[in-house]
């Protein structure tokens, strides 16, 4: 009876969870790890090193030109923030910018366009781009790796073919002014532009049902499917945005360069996903926020700006900015595990 009763026993005991065994790291670590709360103590420790390196970093045109420094990769982190949420990468993302600012030269240039239509043409274009990405993943099933690749090709390939490789320079005041002229002394027209456009695409991801779908889908798209949320368009809607907000940067870094160059935004899909998952987000899908996304574009314009005071090589900055990224991907996956 003994043996019989202990048998049972040891049948109905339920197994312990998958990875009850495993050491958990300490509740506080874990509160640094979720949210925007280590990003932005790192932000902090990052600045506080660099004011004891070099006083002229807390300087207040130096850190205006920090916010003008990280406009372009600013207005990238955002759409891609979305896509990866939504569990997708977007890897098209500085060659659909290189292939905006090589037409707005072409078109303005060589077409005789107004500036303004040239501007708006290439946004266009850019959209279009991410219109392709969508589609393709979503009806032809191809991975989203595979597909922003393909596009990231494409696109640098067409901004080469515009000029056959040669770059435009030359474009009126008062459009390289919307990049340098500030408004109350801190906002050029293209940082007031990403400043409104991280207030809405907070306030939409926070408030708004279509955002709230953003992390549902990410979290698993069948049960989304299955909830109602029609995941197909809303991935095609976002892929889209995000090639438009590419196409807005190609038109904020030719004001800044005041030249269209086809070689712009080499490396910035690195830097973009980078500022995202520096900033809390998942690469699996189902976490992130616009306000981790912004700590973590300051936290790269920071680190590059802090760099250049210090004198270190652009070599050497490369290196340190991939030692981030590995660093950013290693958080992420104790966030992921803490969260099983």
């Amino acid at each position: 009876m003994s043996t019989t009763g202990n048998a049972a026993t040891a049948v109905d005991t339920p197994p312990p969870p998958a990875g009850a065994d495993r050491p958990r790291l300490p509740s506080w670590v874990t509160g640094i790890l979720t949210g925007s709360r280590g990003p932005a103590l790192g932000l902090l420790a990052m600045c506080v090193v660099f004011f004891i390196a070099t006083p002229y970093f807390l300087t207040q045109s130096n850190l205006l030109n920090i916010v003008d420094q990280t406009a372009v990769l600013g207005l990238l982190a955002l759409g891609m923030t979305a896509v990866i949420v939504m569990g997708g990468i977007d890897l098209s993302v500085g060659a659909v910018l290189a292939l905006a600012t090589m037409v707005v030269g072409w078109l303005s240039h060589d077409q005789g366009w107004p500036l303004w239509l040239s501007a708006v043409a290439a946004i266009g274009v850019a959209g279009a781009c991410g219109l392709a990405n969508g589609l393709g993943i979503t009806y032809t099933k191809l991975p989203p790796f595979i597909a922003t690749l393909a596009m990231m090709s494409i696109a640098r390939g067409l901004a080469n073919v515009i000029t056959d490789g040669q770059q435009i320079v030359g474009f009126p005041d008062w459009f390289d002014n919307l990049s340098t002229i500030r408004y109350v002394g801190i906002f050029t027209a293209c940082t007031a532009v990403l400043a409104a456009l991280y207030v809405a695409g907070w306030a939409y991801m926070r408030y708004r049902s279509g955002g709230r779908a953003l992390y549902a889908i990410g979290g698993s798209a069948e049960v989304a499917r299955l909830a109602g949320i029609k995941v197909k368009q809303r991935t095609v809607l976002v892929y889209t945005v995000t090639g438009l907000l590419a196409g807005l940067a190609g038109v904020f870094l030719t004001m800044r360069l005041d030249s269209s160059q086809p070689s712009a935004g080499t490396g910035y899909e690195l830097d973009t996903i980078a500022a995202v998952v520096i900033g809390g987000a998942s690469l699996s899908g189902g976490v992130g926020s616009i306000t981790g996304t912004l700590i973590g574009v300051l936290i790269i314009g920071v680190l590059r700006n802090g760099l250049n005071l210090l004198g270190v090589s652009p070599f050497i900055q490369q290196i340190v900015i991939g030692l981030v990224i590995a660093l950013a991907v290693m958080l992420d996956v104790l966030r992921r595990r803490e969260a099983r």
